[in-house]
């Protein structure tokens, strides 16, 4: 990513991340704590120049549910997402790593996506994830299709197993959005 670029969007996301009203305390502490690196960091979209860097994740959620996928690595049910790209947006790094991990096709934005949710935690081996998650919907089939390589573990859940079954990162934005998305 070069460095007008990347200077550009660390302002934007520096901004999103502000004007982020957080649905709990967690987000509240990961709001701060995501500030703070910003603060300090040179190149926060590369996860080679720190242990400490911003990620990306899309929330897959409707009336119908949640989709989550069983991580690889950490063995638990979370939202799809990963490292950012050189030149990638962390709106675009949230579709293309849940079109990955998935095998499902993800509807883009008109321009740059509003940040749902962000919290900062463990991302192994001494790393440090400040991840923003963007809101995704679906297009066409909802049947998940993860390729090869992947985690094959990848469903849709109703919302109270969603949230029963994932981080507490996640289970607190799912909380707060079932109301608005889940079954009436």
């Amino acid at each position: 990513m070069s460095g007008e670029l990347n200077g550009d969007l660390a302002a934007h996301v520096h901004r999103s991340i502000v004007a982020r009203r957080p649905v709990d305390g967690r987000e509240a502490r990961s709001r701060h704590r995501a500030l703070v690196a910003l603060g300090r960091l040179d190149r926060p979209f590369d996860r080679s120049a720190d242990p400490t860097h911003i990620t990306a994740s899309g929330v897959v959620a409707d009336r119908a549910g949640v989709l989550l996928h069983r991580h690889k690595r950490l063995g638990m049910w979370i939202q799809p997402g990963g490292h950012i790209e050189a030149g990638e947006t962390p709106w675009d790094a949230a579709r293309r790593e849940s079109e990955e991990e998935t095998g499902l096709h993800f509807a883009g934005w008109a321009g740059e996506a509003p940040l749902l949710h962000l919290d900062v935690h463990p991302g192994g081996q001494g790393h440090v994830h400040l991840d923003l998650r963007y809101a995704l919907r679906v297009e066409g089939d909802r049947t998940p299709a993860p390729p090869e390589g992947e985690s094959q573990d990848v469903r849709w859940f109703d919302w109270d197993e969603a949230i029963a079954v994932t981080d507490p990162g996640l289970a607190g934005l799912l909380r707060a959005m079932r109301d608005r998305f889940g079954p009436s």
